[in-house]
Formats: structure tokens, sequence, C-alpha cells
């Protein structure tokens, strides 16, 4: 599905003459054919939309980075749309490019997907309309600033950013490129999550005085340095491609599987950064997606209490949920509260809260209703739920309290620079240097 763009991007002039034609433009050539040599022909009915198919012209053509675990799972909930064509992947590990390749062809027949180790390849492919973004989130801020350079709409996986300035980049480049963006933040897509933020956001609750976000684990951790070992064959294992923008270090198969390198925020096995940009990013719903809090206090009682310039409060607090299950959130008001969690149930101050509506239970975060908005969002070229400037204030509002978390002290961030006020020492870790050519902004 080619939709013409803004910011679209074309490959150099000596790879215009040898990109493939594409397969809406081959189906579309054929049956011209076809008419004139008045040739018996047979047309699969998929071809053609019939039995329900969602035909060649009208599939949006996908292309996978970083296809591990997680993208796995993502991938999948992609496939099991009709409207949907998966051709292509990359990967640095080429037993996980061999393992997708074999996923996608199952499903739309020999040859249908391409495997590339330099994901500028694939974004270099003008008959692929979108991409799936699911590295390790070393990579997440630099490739999709890349894909959007390139024109192409993209679904990150979250984190989606190593920082401030890397936040502020992405931003201004998917608003400047016009693609359509989407963080991998599915909650905004569950009904009852949707329903606890739509309580807070319309004054249902009263007057918001607080909203809670559960980072499970507040740590502020860098990536260290361990032993090298033998580094692989970059054919099967490209491991200065892994390190991509961060610091070179020696290859030790510990830092393979989504390490995030230098400041990482607790994002081995949670932290502020990691669960936090999914319950922080509801929280920044709730009180309707306005700015990042302003100022952000360091842990006291298990708790980092940040205020908005409307006087809301959001806390990142580590216990006295109600079990609810993972990524819980609380938003309190004058008049009531709510809270939900991964469950998929809610818990409220007050039955009338519901005012006689009913909301559909829907456990286990699943992404296929996250991956649904997005596609729908690159037909209409309309703005998914989690859209880059909602996506890149919640990762900043995390940001900043992993600057307070690591120097152990309050900090004032100024929404209109994106600096901290008089603050030489916490402006300096709101970004970190790139390891060429891989600098954006």
């Amino acid at each position: 599905m080619q939709n013409a763009r803004p910011g679209s991007g074309s490959p150099p002039a000596e790879k215009l003459t040898q990109a493939p034609l594409p397969r809406r433009g081959f189906l579309k050539q054929s049956l011209a054919a076809g008419a004139v040599a008045a040739a018996p022909m047979i047309i699969p009915s998929s071809a053609l939309g019939l039995d329900g198919a969602v035909p060649p012209s009208e599939r949006i053509v996908v292309g996978g980075i970083g296809i591990g675990r997680r993208g796995t799972y993502d991938l999948g909930c992609f496939m099991e749309q009709p409207d949907v064509q998966f051709a292509a992947v990359c990967d640095i590990k080429e037993s996980q490019r061999q393992a997708i390749k074999k996923i996608a062809e199952t499903q739309y027949g020999e040859g249908t997907c391409d495997t590339y180790r330099d994901f500028r390849e694939l974004l270099d492919r003008q008959d692929i309309d979108a991409v799936l973004i699911a590295t390790g989130p070393n990579w997440h801020g630099t490739m999709a600033s890349e894909a959007a350079r390139a024109g192409k709409d993209l679904y990150c996986e979250k984190p989606c950013t190593k920082n401030i300035r890397e936040s502020l980049v992405l931003r201004d480049t998917v608003q400047r490129t016009g693609v359509v963006f989407q963080a991998g933040t599915q909650r905004r897509n569950l009904p009852h999550f949707a329903f606890a933020c739509e309580l807070a956001r319309t004054g249902r609750l009263g007057r918001l005085t607080r909203v809670y976000a559960h980072p499970m684990g507040m740590k502020a951790m860098t990536s260290g340095w361990l032993p090298g070992e033998t580094a692989p064959d970059p054919a099967s294992v490209d491991w200065d491609m892994y390190l991509g923008p961060a610091a070179w270090r020696p290859f030790n198969p510990a830092l393979l599987d989504g390490f995030n390198f230098e400041k990482g925020g607790g994002l081995v096995g949670g932290g502020v950064l990691e669960w936090g940009s999914h319950c922080v990013d509801l929280c920044q719903w709730a009180v309707g997606d306005i700015d990042p809090p302003k100022v952000y206090n360091p842990p006291a009682d298990d708790q980092i209490v940040c205020r908005y310039d409307n006087g809301v409060e959001l806390v990142f607090r580590e216990k006295d949920w109600i079990p609810l299950g993972s990524c819980p959130v609380r938003f309190e008001g004058t008049d009531g509260w709510v809270e939900a969690g991964d469950s998929g149930k809610l818990v409220l101050s007050s039955p009338a809260l519901l005012a006689g509506r009913s909301v559909e239970e829907i456990g286990g975060y699943p992404a296929t209703f996250h991956v649904r908005d997005f596609l729908d969002c690159v037909k209409t070229r309309g703005k998914p739920k989690g859209n880059v400037e909602a996506a890149c204030n919640a990762h900043i509002a995390c940001h900043a309290a992993n600057v307070a978390l690591l120097l152990g002290r309050s900090v004032t961030l100024d929404n209109a620079t994106h600096t901290f006020v008089d603050d030489d020492e916490a402006n300096r870790l709101r970004s970190e240097a790139q390891r060429g050519p891989w600098r954006i902004g």
C-alpha cells in the first residue's frame, strides 16, 4: 500500500536502477500483458480480493528490524491482520533472520521474505510501507529517526529513547516527515486502562490530585564493561552493528539480548524507564497528555514524587498496590479514585463512577488492538493512541525522574527549553555521546 506521504526518502541513484518492481506494479503489468496477448490466464482469488481476501494493492507491506522474543510476538499480531504483507526482516543474528523468514514464508509462500543484516538496506526498499522496530532499546531512538527520514511509518517498541535529547530529536523528526508513529505502549488500546484514564481526564474523579505509576525497581543503572571474548563472524552475529550508537566495548554474549548500553535507568529487569514508560504513559494520558512534570524529587519512602505545573503529582511507587496484576496505575481526585492493572480489572472508589457502563476485561496486555490502531492510521494518515508526542513526553518524564534518582536530589525541568534549571550536572545527563556514523539530530 504505497501512499504518498511527506518526507518519503529516495534511495541513491544507483539503487533506483536495481530496485525490484513492487508486487502491485508487477500484478498490474502482468494483467496488462495478459490482456494484450489474449492468452488464457488463471488468477488466484486472493490476488483479486475475492473470498474475503485483501488484494495485494490494498495490503500494507511491513518490514521488521530486530525481531527477537518481543518482536516475534509483535510480528504475530501484525501477521494475523489480513491487510498486512510481511516482506523483509533485518537482524544482527543470522539464526534469527532465518527463523523469522521461515515464519513469514510459511504464511505467505516461499521467496516472499527477504533478509538483511544492515537495516538501511531494508529502509531503502520503496515497496515497504511500514516497519516494526523491536531491537534492544539501545537502537530504538536512532533507528526510529532513520526510518522516519526514509518515509516509513513505524511501530517502535519501548523504551523508545535513551535520554531527553533523543526524545526531542525523535519527536521533531516524526513531526517533520509526517510519518505515522506508534510506540509499543499497547495499554492505551485496552478498555479498562482507557476507561480509568477517561475518568481522570474528564473530571469524573473531581479535581485530579495524584497519579501513581509502578516502576518495578527504582535503580539508576549503567551497562558497565564485561570481559571480552572472541567475537563471532559478523555474518553470524554482527557485534559492531549490535553496538550501533553505543560506545565500543568488547564482545560478550551476556550483552547480546536486549541489554541497554550506557545509562539504563533499571532497564535490566524493569525500572523507571522500562516499566515506567508504560505506567507513566498512562499517567500522562490521565492528566491530558500535557507537558511532563516540572519538579522531580529523589526517592523517599520507596517513592519518587514529581509535580506538574498545574499542581498534580506524579508518584512512582513500589508498594501498597491493590493486587491487579503488573503495570498498575492509580488516579486520585477530590471526588474519588480508580486503580487498574494488567489483570484487566478495575477497582473504583464508588460503583457510581461506572455510570451504568460496563467495561470489557481483557487481561494479559495483548498488543493486537494497538497494532490494529497503527495499521488503521497508516491507511487514514490519522494519529494513533501511542503517537510520538504522547510517547516522548512520557519518556522525558521517566528520563528526568532517572536524573533525580541518579543524582539523589531534586531537579527542575523547564518544559519550554527542555533543560534543567540552573543545573549543569543534571543537564549533562540530558544526552550521551553517540558513536559514528549513528549520530542523530
